[in-house]
Protein backbone atom coordinates (compact mmCIF):
# COMPACT_ATOMS: atom_id res chain seq x y z
CA UNK A 1 0.00 0.00 0.00
CA UNK A 2 2.90 2.32 0.69
CA UNK A 3 5.16 1.46 -2.23
CA UNK A 4 8.85 0.68 -2.25
CA UNK A 5 10.31 4.19 -2.43
CA UNK A 6 9.82 6.66 0.38
CA UNK A 7 11.62 9.57 -1.33
CA UNK A 8 14.35 11.88 -0.15
CA UNK A 9 12.46 13.23 2.85
CA UNK A 10 11.81 9.77 4.17
CA UNK A 11 15.41 8.75 3.59
CA UNK A 12 16.66 11.67 5.67
CA UNK A 13 14.17 10.88 8.39
CA UNK A 14 15.09 7.20 8.33
CA UNK A 15 18.75 8.07 8.66
CA UNK A 16 18.05 10.39 11.56
CA UNK A 17 15.47 9.99 14.29
CA UNK A 18 14.02 6.77 12.94
CA UNK A 19 17.40 5.09 13.32
CA UNK A 20 17.29 5.94 17.01
CA UNK A 21 15.00 3.11 18.00
CA UNK A 22 15.47 3.96 21.64
CA UNK A 23 13.90 7.40 21.04
CA UNK A 24 10.75 5.83 19.59
CA UNK A 25 10.65 3.21 22.32
CA UNK A 26 10.93 5.90 24.97
CA UNK A 27 8.05 7.76 23.38
CA UNK A 28 5.89 4.63 23.42
CA UNK A 29 6.69 3.89 27.05
CA UNK A 30 5.74 7.48 27.83
CA UNK A 31 2.20 6.73 26.66
CA UNK A 32 1.60 4.30 29.52
CA UNK A 33 -0.09 6.81 31.87
CA UNK A 34 -2.63 7.71 29.16
CA UNK A 35 -3.25 4.05 28.37
CA UNK A 36 -3.61 3.17 32.05
CA UNK A 37 -6.09 6.00 32.58
CA UNK A 38 -8.15 4.59 29.70
CA UNK A 39 -8.35 1.18 31.39
CA UNK A 40 -5.60 -0.62 29.49
CA UNK A 41 -3.72 -3.25 31.50
CA UNK A 42 0.07 -3.29 31.67
CA UNK A 43 0.06 -6.71 30.03
CA UNK A 44 -1.92 -5.46 27.03
CA UNK A 45 0.21 -2.32 26.77
CA UNK A 46 3.54 -4.14 26.88
CA UNK A 47 2.41 -6.77 24.37
CA UNK A 48 1.19 -4.10 21.97
CA UNK A 49 4.38 -2.02 21.93
CA UNK A 50 6.81 -4.95 22.00
CA UNK A 51 8.90 -4.82 18.84
CA UNK A 52 6.90 -1.91 17.44
CA UNK A 53 8.99 0.14 15.01
CA UNK A 54 8.13 3.45 13.33
CA UNK A 55 6.96 3.48 9.74
CA UNK A 56 8.67 6.38 7.93
CA UNK A 57 6.51 5.99 4.84
CA UNK A 58 3.40 7.41 6.53
CA UNK A 59 5.14 10.73 7.16
CA UNK A 60 5.68 11.27 3.45
CA UNK A 61 2.03 10.86 2.58
CA UNK A 62 0.49 14.07 1.29
CA UNK A 63 -1.27 16.05 3.98
CA UNK A 64 -3.58 17.56 1.39
CA UNK A 65 -6.12 14.86 0.52
CA UNK A 66 -7.62 14.66 -2.94
CA UNK A 67 -10.97 15.70 -1.51
CA UNK A 68 -9.48 19.13 -0.84
CA UNK A 69 -7.03 19.59 -3.72
CA UNK A 70 -9.06 19.03 -6.90
CA UNK A 71 -12.29 20.57 -8.09
CA UNK A 72 -15.56 18.98 -7.04
CA UNK A 73 -16.52 18.12 -10.65
CA UNK A 74 -13.16 16.37 -11.09
CA UNK A 75 -13.52 14.53 -7.79
CA UNK A 76 -17.04 13.40 -8.67
CA UNK A 77 -15.89 12.21 -12.09
CA UNK A 78 -13.54 9.79 -10.37
CA UNK A 79 -15.79 8.71 -7.52
CA UNK A 80 -19.28 8.55 -9.05
CA UNK A 81 -18.63 6.33 -12.05
CA UNK A 82 -20.97 4.06 -13.97
CA UNK A 83 -18.98 1.09 -12.75
CA UNK A 84 -19.27 2.11 -9.12
CA UNK A 85 -22.99 2.77 -9.52
CA UNK A 86 -23.51 -0.68 -11.02
CA UNK A 87 -21.46 -2.31 -8.29
CA UNK A 88 -23.34 -0.32 -5.67
CA UNK A 89 -26.67 -1.58 -6.97
CA UNK A 90 -25.38 -5.15 -6.90
CA UNK A 91 -24.09 -4.75 -3.34
CA UNK A 92 -27.41 -3.21 -2.29
CA UNK A 93 -29.18 -6.30 -3.60
CA UNK A 94 -26.68 -8.67 -1.94
CA UNK A 95 -27.00 -6.91 1.41
CA UNK A 96 -30.73 -6.22 1.27
CA UNK A 97 -31.42 -7.93 4.60
CA UNK A 98 -28.77 -6.21 6.78
CA UNK A 99 -29.40 -2.91 4.99
CA UNK A 100 -33.09 -3.23 5.75
CA UNK A 101 -32.34 -3.87 9.41
CA UNK A 102 -29.94 -0.93 9.60
CA UNK A 103 -32.38 1.43 7.91
CA UNK A 104 -35.22 0.34 10.18
CA UNK A 105 -33.06 0.71 13.28
CA UNK A 106 -31.43 4.04 12.46
CA UNK A 107 -33.51 5.76 9.77
CA UNK A 108 -30.59 6.05 7.36
CA UNK A 109 -31.40 5.19 3.71
CA UNK A 110 -29.73 2.03 2.50
CA UNK A 111 -28.32 3.79 -0.57
CA UNK A 112 -26.42 6.27 1.64
CA UNK A 113 -24.92 3.39 3.61
CA UNK A 114 -23.89 1.58 0.43
CA UNK A 115 -22.45 4.77 -1.06
CA UNK A 116 -20.22 5.35 1.97
CA UNK A 117 -19.12 1.72 1.85
CA UNK A 118 -18.27 2.23 -1.82
CA UNK A 119 -16.33 5.47 -1.39
CA UNK A 120 -14.50 4.33 1.75
CA UNK A 121 -13.36 0.84 0.79
CA UNK A 122 -14.70 0.02 -2.67
CA UNK A 123 -17.59 -1.88 -1.04
CA UNK A 124 -15.31 -3.65 1.39
CA UNK A 125 -12.68 -4.87 -1.05
CA UNK A 126 -10.01 -2.22 -0.38
CA UNK A 127 -9.89 -1.68 3.37
CA UNK A 128 -6.10 -1.42 3.52
CA UNK A 129 -3.47 -3.76 4.93
CA UNK A 130 -1.27 -1.41 6.96
CA UNK A 131 -0.53 -2.19 10.59
CA UNK A 132 -2.84 0.35 12.23
CA UNK A 133 -1.05 0.30 15.58
CA UNK A 134 2.31 0.97 13.92
CA UNK A 135 0.83 3.74 11.76
CA UNK A 136 -0.87 5.42 14.71
CA UNK A 137 2.25 5.18 16.87
CA UNK A 138 4.36 6.74 14.12
CA UNK A 139 1.91 9.59 13.52
CA UNK A 140 1.59 10.15 17.25
CA UNK A 141 5.38 10.42 17.50
CA UNK A 142 6.25 12.58 14.53
CA UNK A 143 3.14 13.29 12.51
CA UNK A 144 0.83 16.19 11.84
CA UNK A 145 -1.82 16.53 14.60
CA UNK A 146 0.23 14.28 16.88
CA UNK A 147 -2.07 14.69 19.89
CA UNK A 148 -5.00 13.33 17.91
CA UNK A 149 -3.04 10.24 16.98
CA UNK A 150 -1.94 9.69 20.58
CA UNK A 151 -5.63 9.48 21.46
CA UNK A 152 -6.26 7.10 18.55
CA UNK A 153 -3.33 4.89 19.54
CA UNK A 154 -4.71 4.63 23.07
CA UNK A 155 -8.19 3.90 21.65
CA UNK A 156 -6.68 1.02 19.66
CA UNK A 157 -5.17 -0.33 22.87
CA UNK A 158 -8.61 -0.14 24.50
CA UNK A 159 -9.97 -2.23 21.63
CA UNK A 160 -7.34 -4.87 22.36
CA UNK A 161 -7.95 -4.72 26.11
CA UNK A 162 -11.70 -5.25 25.70
CA UNK A 163 -11.25 -8.07 23.20
CA UNK A 164 -12.97 -6.22 20.38
CA UNK A 165 -10.15 -7.12 17.98
CA UNK A 166 -6.99 -9.13 17.90
CA UNK A 167 -3.61 -7.57 17.24
CA UNK A 168 -3.62 -9.14 13.78
CA UNK A 169 -7.01 -7.59 12.97
CA UNK A 170 -5.81 -4.02 13.49
CA UNK A 171 -5.25 -3.34 9.82
CA UNK A 172 -6.29 -0.38 7.73
CA UNK A 173 -5.18 2.65 5.76
CA UNK A 174 -1.91 4.58 5.95
CA UNK A 175 -3.63 7.04 8.31
CA UNK A 176 -4.98 4.41 10.71
CA UNK A 177 -8.59 4.12 9.49
CA UNK A 178 -9.68 0.51 9.74
CA UNK A 179 -11.96 -2.01 8.14
CA UNK A 180 -14.67 -1.69 5.55
CA UNK A 181 -16.17 1.51 7.04
CA UNK A 182 -12.65 2.95 7.56
CA UNK A 183 -13.22 3.78 11.22
CA UNK A 184 -10.50 5.28 13.35
CA UNK A 185 -10.20 3.39 16.67
CA UNK A 186 -12.14 6.11 18.54
CA UNK A 187 -14.95 5.84 15.98
CA UNK A 188 -14.99 2.07 16.43
CA UNK A 189 -15.45 2.48 20.18
CA UNK A 190 -18.28 4.99 19.68
CA UNK A 191 -20.13 3.66 16.65
CA UNK A 192 -19.21 0.09 15.68
CA UNK A 193 -22.29 -2.11 15.84
CA UNK A 194 -22.92 -5.78 15.31
CA UNK A 195 -25.69 -6.56 12.84
CA UNK A 196 -26.75 -9.42 15.08
CA UNK A 197 -26.89 -7.21 18.14
CA UNK A 198 -24.29 -9.07 20.17
CA UNK A 199 -20.58 -9.77 20.11
CA UNK A 200 -17.74 -7.50 19.02
CA UNK A 201 -18.52 -5.84 15.68
CA UNK A 202 -16.23 -7.24 12.98
CA UNK A 203 -15.81 -4.29 10.61
CA UNK A 204 -12.98 -6.07 8.80
CA UNK A 205 -14.68 -9.25 7.63
CA UNK A 206 -18.42 -8.74 8.07
CA UNK A 207 -20.16 -6.50 5.55
CA UNK A 208 -23.31 -6.78 7.66
CA UNK A 209 -21.46 -5.34 10.67
CA UNK A 210 -19.92 -2.68 8.44
CA UNK A 211 -23.40 -1.68 7.24
CA UNK A 212 -24.77 -1.54 10.80
CA UNK A 213 -21.78 0.49 11.96
CA UNK A 214 -22.05 3.08 9.18
CA UNK A 215 -25.76 3.53 9.88
CA UNK A 216 -25.10 3.88 13.61
CA UNK A 217 -22.38 6.47 12.95
CA UNK A 218 -24.71 8.60 10.84
CA UNK A 219 -27.65 8.23 13.21
CA UNK A 220 -25.61 9.25 16.24
CA UNK A 221 -24.16 12.15 14.26
CA UNK A 222 -27.65 13.58 13.85
CA UNK A 223 -29.15 12.03 10.71
CA UNK A 224 -32.71 13.25 10.08
CA UNK A 225 -34.86 10.49 8.61
CA UNK A 226 -36.67 11.40 5.41
CA UNK A 227 -34.56 14.48 4.62
CA UNK A 228 -32.45 14.41 1.43
CA UNK A 229 -28.82 15.36 1.94
CA UNK A 230 -28.53 17.07 -1.46
CA UNK A 231 -31.17 18.38 -3.84
CA UNK A 232 -30.27 19.68 -7.27
CA UNK A 233 -32.10 22.98 -7.64
CA UNK A 234 -33.14 25.26 -10.44
CA UNK A 235 -32.80 28.97 -9.75
CA UNK A 236 -35.24 31.46 -11.28
CA UNK A 237 -34.18 34.09 -13.79
CA UNK A 238 -32.79 37.14 -12.04
CA UNK A 239 -31.97 35.30 -8.82
CA UNK A 240 -29.97 37.78 -6.71
CA UNK A 241 -27.89 35.36 -4.58
CA UNK A 242 -28.53 37.52 -1.51
CA UNK A 243 -29.20 34.57 0.80
CA UNK A 244 -27.54 31.19 1.12
CA UNK A 245 -29.24 29.74 4.20
CA UNK A 246 -33.04 29.61 4.27
CA UNK A 247 -35.85 27.22 5.15
CA UNK A 248 -37.58 25.39 2.33
CA UNK A 249 -40.69 27.55 2.58
CA UNK A 250 -38.59 30.61 1.81
CA UNK A 251 -36.76 28.87 -1.05
CA UNK A 252 -40.15 28.12 -2.58
CA UNK A 253 -41.19 31.76 -2.21
CA UNK A 254 -38.06 32.82 -4.08
CA UNK A 255 -38.99 30.57 -6.99
CA UNK A 256 -36.36 27.90 -6.39
CA UNK A 257 -37.49 24.46 -7.58
CA UNK A 258 -36.11 20.96 -7.80
CA UNK A 259 -34.28 20.32 -11.04
CA UNK A 260 -36.05 16.97 -11.43
CA UNK A 261 -39.49 18.55 -11.10
CA UNK A 262 -40.24 17.06 -7.70
CA UNK A 263 -41.37 18.96 -4.64
CA UNK A 264 -39.00 20.50 -2.12
CA UNK A 265 -39.29 19.05 1.39
CA UNK A 266 -42.24 20.38 3.35
CA UNK A 267 -40.07 21.37 6.30
CA UNK A 268 -36.48 21.94 7.22
CA UNK A 269 -33.79 24.25 5.89
CA UNK A 270 -31.03 24.16 3.32
CA UNK A 271 -27.99 26.07 2.17
CA UNK A 272 -27.44 27.03 -1.47
CA UNK A 273 -24.28 25.37 -2.75
CA UNK A 274 -22.72 26.24 -6.10
CA UNK A 275 -19.64 24.00 -6.29
CA UNK A 276 -18.70 25.25 -9.77
CA UNK A 277 -20.00 28.80 -9.36
CA UNK A 278 -23.14 30.33 -10.79
CA UNK A 279 -22.48 28.80 -14.22
CA UNK A 280 -22.71 25.24 -12.89
CA UNK A 281 -25.33 23.10 -11.19
CA UNK A 282 -27.02 24.54 -8.10
CA UNK A 283 -27.71 22.41 -5.04
CA UNK A 284 -29.57 22.78 -1.79
CA UNK A 285 -27.65 20.99 0.95
CA UNK A 286 -29.33 20.10 4.23
CA UNK A 287 -28.35 19.15 7.75
CA UNK A 288 -27.86 15.58 6.50
CA UNK A 289 -25.11 16.84 4.18
CA UNK A 290 -23.36 18.08 7.30
CA UNK A 291 -23.89 14.68 8.92
CA UNK A 292 -22.08 13.03 6.00
CA UNK A 293 -19.29 15.57 6.52
CA UNK A 294 -18.86 14.18 10.03
CA UNK A 295 -17.53 11.09 8.28
CA UNK A 296 -15.13 13.19 6.20
CA UNK A 297 -15.10 16.99 6.44
CA UNK A 298 -14.72 17.54 2.69
CA UNK A 299 -17.59 19.01 0.65
CA UNK A 300 -16.37 16.94 -2.31
CA UNK A 301 -16.62 13.76 -0.23
CA UNK A 302 -20.13 14.57 0.98
CA UNK A 303 -21.25 15.42 -2.55
CA UNK A 304 -19.82 12.18 -3.90
CA UNK A 305 -21.61 10.11 -1.26
CA UNK A 306 -24.94 11.89 -1.81
CA UNK A 307 -24.81 11.76 -5.62
CA UNK A 308 -23.56 8.17 -5.69
CA UNK A 309 -26.42 7.22 -3.37
CA UNK A 310 -28.90 8.97 -5.65
CA UNK A 311 -27.63 7.07 -8.66
CA UNK A 312 -27.61 3.75 -6.80
CA UNK A 313 -31.26 4.43 -5.99
CA UNK A 314 -32.01 5.27 -9.63
CA UNK A 315 -32.09 9.06 -9.31
CA UNK A 316 -29.75 10.41 -11.97
CA UNK A 317 -28.37 13.83 -10.98
CA UNK A 318 -26.90 16.33 -11.62
CA UNK A 319 -28.96 17.31 -14.63
CA UNK A 320 -27.14 20.56 -15.41
CA UNK A 321 -23.71 20.15 -17.04
CA UNK A 322 -20.53 20.99 -15.18
CA UNK A 323 -18.56 23.92 -16.61
CA UNK A 324 -14.80 23.73 -16.94
CA UNK A 325 -13.19 25.33 -13.89
CA UNK A 326 -9.61 25.81 -12.76
CA UNK A 327 -8.76 24.66 -9.24
CA UNK A 328 -7.02 27.06 -6.90
CA UNK A 329 -3.81 26.03 -5.19
CA UNK A 330 -3.76 25.44 -1.46
CA UNK A 331 -1.65 28.57 -1.12
CA UNK A 332 -4.26 30.62 -2.99
CA UNK A 333 -7.06 29.33 -0.78
CA UNK A 334 -5.04 30.10 2.35
CA UNK A 335 -4.46 33.61 1.04
CA UNK A 336 -8.20 34.07 0.45
CA UNK A 337 -8.94 32.86 3.99
CA UNK A 338 -6.35 35.21 5.49
CA UNK A 339 -7.58 38.22 3.53
CA UNK A 340 -11.19 37.47 4.42
CA UNK A 341 -10.15 37.16 8.05
CA UNK A 342 -8.59 40.63 7.94
CA UNK A 343 -11.95 41.96 6.79
CA UNK A 344 -13.71 40.22 9.66
CA UNK A 345 -15.57 37.84 7.34
CA UNK A 346 -13.83 34.56 8.11
CA UNK A 347 -12.99 33.14 11.53
CA UNK A 348 -11.92 29.65 10.57
CA UNK A 349 -8.47 28.11 10.29
CA UNK A 350 -6.11 29.01 7.45
CA UNK A 351 -5.99 25.45 6.17
CA UNK A 352 -6.32 25.98 2.42
CA UNK A 353 -9.48 23.86 2.39
CA UNK A 354 -12.68 25.22 0.92
CA UNK A 355 -15.73 24.48 3.04
CA UNK A 356 -18.93 26.15 4.15
CA UNK A 357 -17.16 28.74 6.33
CA UNK A 358 -14.93 29.86 3.45
CA UNK A 359 -17.82 29.80 0.99
CA UNK A 360 -20.04 31.93 3.20
CA UNK A 361 -17.21 34.39 3.80
CA UNK A 362 -16.60 34.75 0.05
CA UNK A 363 -20.33 35.26 -0.43
CA UNK A 364 -20.36 38.01 2.19
CA UNK A 365 -17.34 39.67 0.54
CA UNK A 366 -18.99 39.56 -2.87
CA UNK A 367 -22.15 41.15 -1.48
CA UNK A 368 -20.15 43.87 0.27
CA UNK A 369 -18.33 44.69 -2.96
CA UNK A 370 -21.38 44.51 -5.18
CA UNK A 371 -19.92 41.59 -7.13
CA UNK A 372 -22.49 39.67 -9.15
CA UNK A 373 -23.24 36.87 -9.15
CA UNK A 374 -22.42 36.55 -5.43
CA UNK A 375 -22.05 32.79 -5.69
CA UNK A 376 -19.51 32.17 -2.91
CA UNK A 377 -17.19 30.56 -5.43
CA UNK A 378 -13.44 30.90 -4.89
CA UNK A 379 -11.61 32.07 -8.01
CA UNK A 380 -8.44 33.90 -9.01
CA UNK A 381 -10.65 36.94 -9.62
CA UNK A 382 -11.91 36.84 -6.03
CA UNK A 383 -8.33 36.62 -4.76
CA UNK A 384 -7.25 39.53 -6.94
CA UNK A 385 -10.19 41.66 -5.72
CA UNK A 386 -9.32 40.86 -2.11
CA UNK A 387 -5.78 42.00 -2.79
CA UNK A 388 -7.12 45.22 -4.28
CA UNK A 389 -5.85 44.42 -7.74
Amino acid sequence: MFGASFGAAAALWLAGDCAKADTFAAFLHGLWPSAQAAGVSRQTFDAAIAGLAPDPSVLTKPRAQAEFTITIPAYLAGSVTNGRVARGRAVAAELAAPLGRAQARHGVPSEIIVAILGVESNFGTAAGGADALRVLATLAWKGHRAETFVDEFVAALVMLERGYATRAQLRGSWAGAMGQPQFMPSAYLKYAESDGGSGAPDIWRSRADAVASIANFLAKSGWIAGLPAVIEARLPEGFDYADFDLDFARWRQLGVTRADGGALPASGAASLFLPAGAKGPAFLITDNFEVIRQYNTSDAYAMSVALLADRIAGRDIPIAPWPKITPLSTADVKAIQQLLNKRGLYQGTFDGKLGRASRNAIHAFQLSEGIQPADGFATKAVLARLRGQ
